[in-house]
């Protein structure tokens, strides 16, 4: 038997800022899984699209040059003191593509057909030898659709804009709590109604609102959901 029957795919979705970074971070450190920030891939699209002139002074995306310049972005990552950097063609981009510059323009990058192509084609093939924790916005829908457990993170928009405020000032960036909000209350609307792959709860996943939780108490809950399936999948 492969050592790799025993693994299975987990997929963690839900709104920007509720938290599932951490959640499947936190996860995989401890079942010794990768991890694999599906959003964080986006990110460095977006950043690219940024340095080389490809958001338009409106804020719209100049889509065909995106699209022609796609075979030329090579996005991985690398662990490095157990933290997981992006690398854009080689470039480590973590610190850039966490930025508000990059939110206020990454769903609409991540709503262009081609792009999403693209890139869950390279998530499908970061998870064929599971073991994989990979969280975003259509990984129990579209990218791995039979993934083994399926979590939907909910948590309602002004938290999160809460704890996005807090993670921004802790890194020293000078951002507003209004200012957030509406970054967020705009990524739910475009991730919601974009034609491709639209943020929805997969109808066998779990809904996970974690509002009222503390860290602690989400990843006991994550980890205990995993030893559930574990426990039928062995």
């Amino acid at each position: 038997m492969n050592d790799n029957d025993n693994k299975i795919i987990i997929a963690i979705d839900g709104y920007s800022s509720s938290g599932k970074s951490s959640m499947a971070r936190a996860l995989a450190r401890v079942i010794g899984y990768r991890y694999i920030d599906s959003g964080a891939m986006y990110r460095a699209v977006t950043l690219y699209a940024m340095r080389n002139g490809m958001i338009l002074p409106d804020g719209s995306v100049d889509t065909n040059k995106l699209i022609a310049a796609l075979p030329d972005i090579k996005i991985d990552f690398a662990v490095s003191n157990e933290q997981q950097n992006t690398l854009l063609n080689g470039e480590n981009v973590e610190k850039e593509i966490r930025q508000l510059p990059v939110s206020n323009n990454v769903s609409r990058v991540a709503a262009i057909p081609e792009v999403r192509h693209r890139l869950v084609a390279l998530q499908q093939q970061f998870g064929r030898e599971r073991g994989i924790v990979m969280d975003g916005r259509d990984i129990g829908t579209t990218v791995f659709p039979n993934a083994e457990l399926k979590i939907f993170v909910n948590a309602p928009a002004e938290t999160r804009a809460e704890r996005r405020l807090k993670e921004l000032l802790d890194k020293g960036e000078k951002v507003s709590y209004d200012e957030i909000l509406d970054n967020v209350k705009q990524r739910d609307h475009i991730d919601e109604t974009r034609a491709e792959s639209p943020l929805r709860r997969a109808d066998d996943a779990i809904d996970f609102d974690n509002s009222s939780m503390t860290i602690d108490e989400q990843n006991k809950r994550l980890l205990q959901l995993y030893n559930n399936v574990i426990g039928h999948h062995d």
